[in-house]
């Protein structure tokens, strides 16, 4: 079986490797949805879908989960909900199960006729991308919330400074 979990990874921490590890727990593969694909570059959303998909690739492979059992699909959002399913159905292989902590996500899919489950979260308090981005730009420890391919990652794009960056933007504006 084949299952769906979509988020933004913005950006990818422990909480997400957690949750992949528990699904591979209950289906065979499991398709990574990068969320919001279309977004980057803004405080919410700092990271481009292809920089989402390099750090949770290298995540992944850092801890062990083999490549054959994932697929990770960028899906840019549409601003129809009433078929965003089937956008959603059009860009990834099949699936019969779907994880999402997101209410609209869960709302769509189980009117779709989808089994749909809200997976636990890894300690959501601090593992959750808002928490990472706001360490980051308070210069507080972050580092400890992601996995170290995705620290690389976000060194090599120097994504603290471009957040830095992004919040005098938003400041001004």
């Amino acid at each position: 079986m084949r299952g769906l979990l979509v988020g933004r990874m913005q950006p990818v921490h422990e909480g997400h490797l957690d949750v992949i590890k528990r699904i591979l727990n209950e289906v065979e593969e499991v398709i990574i949805g990068i969320g919001s694909a279309q977004l980057s570059h803004t405080l919410k959303d700092p990271f481009t879908a292809g920089e989402r998909v390099m750090m949770l690739t290298k995540a992944l492979t850092e801890n062990g989960v083999p490549a054959s059992s994932y697929y990770i699909i960028p899906i840019e959002d549409i601003i129809c909900n009433s078929v965003w399913v089937a956008h959603v159905k059009m860009l990834t292989p099949p699936f019969k199960h779907v994880y999402s902590g997101n209410p609209l996500v869960q709302r769509l899919f189980v009117e779709a006729g989808y089994q749909v489950t809200e997976p636990p979260l890894f300690n959501r308090e601090i593992y959750s991308g808002t928490e990472v981005r706001r360490r980051m730009l308070q210069g507080e420890d972050w580092e400890a919330l992601v996995p170290d391919s995705v620290l690389e990652v976000i060194e090599e794009i120097e994504g603290i400074s471009r957040l830095n960056h992004l919040s005098k933007k938003e400041v001004k504006e």
